[in-house]
Parts: C-alpha cells; sequence; structure tokens
C-alpha cells in the first residue's frame, strides 16, 4: 500500500468521524473499527504491502484506533448491563456484563455469551454495534445475556491463552448462572471475528474446557471468524494482518494448530453453526464448511450460513427482526426445548 493509498483510508475514517456527528460514542467507535476491519478483510492479496513495510502491529493497530475514537464525542451509550464488569479472572480486563430479562423466569433461563472481535488486539464487551439488537431481541425473550472482555494481544495474550480466558469465563458463567436466574445447563457462546475464532476453539478443544472446568455447552455461533483452520489461514492472510496473525499465533505450525478450532475438533465438541461473509476474498465459508464436514464426520452437528453481508454487517445485523436472525435462531432453537420455547415468545 502506498503512501497515498494510507493517508486516503486514514483520511476515510477520519471523514465518517466528523460526517457523523449524531452517533453516540460507542456507536461511532464501532463504525471506525468495523471500517478499519473491513479495509482488512477486504485487502487485495497483491497489495504493495509487504510483511515488514506497512503491515501494523497489534499495538500499532491499538495506538491507531484510540487516535481515531477521540474524535468522538459522548452523547449516550448502547444498552446499560444490569450487571457491570463482573470479574471472573485476576486479569484487568477479564470481566463481563450481565444483561438481565424482566421478572422470574421459571425453571432458569438459558444464556448468551456473547465474545467480541477486534484482530486479537482491540475491541471491548460494550461496543453497541455488537450487543444492541442482541441484547434487545434476547433478553425480552427471556435469555440471560453476558458480553466479555478479555486480555488482548498486547496484554501478553496470544490467542490460545485468550482461548484460556473464554474458557474461563464460560465456566464462571456456568458456575453463577443461578444468581442471575440462568441455567448453567443451557449455555450458548457466540463471538465475532477473533471473538469466533475464540468460541470455536472453546467449543472444539476438549482439553482447554477441562482444564478451565467448562461443562458440556449446548452450543456455539461463530460470526465470520478469523480462522477456522489456522494452518490454511498463516499462508493466506492479507499482507497487512501478517504481524497481527504472528503475534497472536506465533510462527510455528505446532502452535497454529494448537490454536486451530478445526485441528483441535474431537467428538465432545457441542453442535457449531459458521456464519460466514461471501464478500471476503480470503473465502471463510470454505474454512467453515471443512470445519462443518469434519464435525458431522465425528458425529457431532455442524452447519455453515453463507451471508451476503459484509464483515461487520455479521455482527451488527444479528438479532434485528429478519431472515438472517430467524436462520441464527432457528439453529439456536434446535438446541434445546427450553431455548425453543424461548424463541417463539
Amino acid at each position: 500500500m502506498s503512501l497515498s493509498t494510507c493517508c486516503r483510508a486514514f483520511v476515510g475514517v477520519l471523514v465518517l468521524a466528523l460526517a457523523l456527528p449524531a452517533l453516540s460514542a460507542e456507536t461511532l467507535r464501532e463504525r471506525i473499527r468495523e471500517r478499519l476491519a473491513e479495509r482488512s478483510q477486504g485487502a487485495d492479496p497483491g497489495d504493495e504491502l509487504t510483511d515488514t513495510g506497512n503491515a501494523m502491529s497489534c499495538a500499532d493497530w491499538s495506538r491507531k484506533v484510540k487516535r481515531l475514537e477521540r474524535f468522538a464525542a459522548r452523547r449516550q451509550k448502547g444498552p446499560m448491563p444490569d450487571l457491570a464488569d463482573v470479574a471472573y479472572g485476576p486479569e484487568p480486563l477479564a470481566t463481563l456484563d450481565v444483561y438481565l430479562p424482566k421478572g422470574q423466569v421459571a425453571g432458569g433461563a438459558p444464556l448468551i455469551m456473547m465474545v467480541h472481535g477486534g484482530g486479537w488486539c482491540v475491541g471491548d464487551k460494550g461496543g453497541s454495534q455488537m450487543v444492541a439488537n442482541k441484547v434487545a431481541r434476547w433478553v425480552s425473550q427471556g435469555f440471560v445475556f453476558l458480553s466479555v472482555n478479555y486480555p488482548m494481544v498486547n496484554d501478553g495474550a496470544d490467542a490460545l491463552a485468550q482461548a484460556g480466558a473464554i474458557a474461563g469465563a464460560a465456566a464462571f458463567v456456568q458456575a453463577h448462572a443461578g444468581e442471575w436466574g440462568g441455567d448453567g445447563r443451557r449455555l450458548i457462546l457466540m463471538g465475532h471475528s477473533a471473538g469466533a475464532h475464540l468460541v470455536s476453539l472453546v467449543n472444539a478443544d476438549a482439553h482447554l474446557r477441562a482444564a478451565h472446568g467448562v461443562r458440556p455447552l449446548l452450543g456455539t455461533v461463530s460470526l465470520d471468524a478469523g480462522a477456522i483452520d489456522v494452518v490454511k489461514q498463516m499462508p493466506n492472510v492479507y499482507p497487512f494482518l501478517k504481524a497481527r496473525y504472528r503475534e497472536a499465533f506465533g510462527d510455528t505450525e505446532v502452535g497454529w494448530i494448537a490454536a486451530s478450532p478445526f485441528h483441535q475438533l474431537d467428538p465432545t465438541a457441542a453442535p457449531w453453526l459458521g456464519v460466514c461473509s461471501t464478500q471476503r476474498k480470503d473465502k471463510p465459508c470454505d474454512q467453515a464448511q471443512a470445519y462443518a464436514d469434519k464435525s458431522q464426520g465425528l458425529g457431532i452437528r455442524a452447519a455453515v450460513l453463507p451471508e451476503p453481508m459484509n464483515h461487520g454487517e455479521i455482527n451488527s445485523a444479528l438479532g434485528a427482526p429478519g431472515r438472517y436472525t430467524d436462520d441464527v435462531e432457528a439453529f439456536m432453537a434446535s438446541l434445546d426445548p427450553v431455548v425453543a420455547a424461548r424463541l417463539k415468545h
């Protein structure tokens, strides 16, 4: 990527920040992150960027996002959690927000635990584009909805360590579900982008779940994962993402296999739905289909849901009325009768 191209990308995002003064700070932050992510996912593999040239590290990307966020004026926030920043571990970012259904829920509510994306480098559990539609949709139907933060690469946590944090969060949610009117036996994991990779790895890896005390999961919804087969993904990462992927996954095939949902999948995994963008040039639906085929070969139910939306829309549109949300809910309803009953309301 030439300097002029880089400047145009920065100016484009800056114009977005200045042209939308009525947006809330959280919404604008999510739009900025989405714009940066879309540029990453839509990059031409023949771009002039090189591994050692303009490829941004996690630290560089984090600084860039924070600079752009300064243009956002705080006006209003997204949905406020009933319980904010509940600690599930000792790290500063090992926290989650809890959104509670109103009134008593007979028999205990099912739980959905959402994990944000951000290239294993940035992101936050409170982004309105991530939680607004989902909270509005499912909390009103009697679900407990949880949104999770986790340590970033800049905090010293690579992707495998982050998956351990998410496994710890899942075990914590299962253990404490009753305090929120929930049923820990009915936990669905959900994640977007890097978060989709992390929940898919927790779902796939029996040793990871056992190490953190995760009890059986109902299922997992993966929203346009950053990598399902890490071994296949690493040589094909867009040039200016390669530095970040190396920081997340390392340089060895042994490390890639350890953090790869496809390679760690075993017969104890829960059912899995892989939503994937048909607009991305790195073809995430191919990896999702390979994972689903391997799952089915092991006797595990799995399906792929290709969507003609961009990377960010697959996250933000989920929960809004329409066929896309209906299709995801059809998978969720198939997991458990109590979940199905809630989704009929």
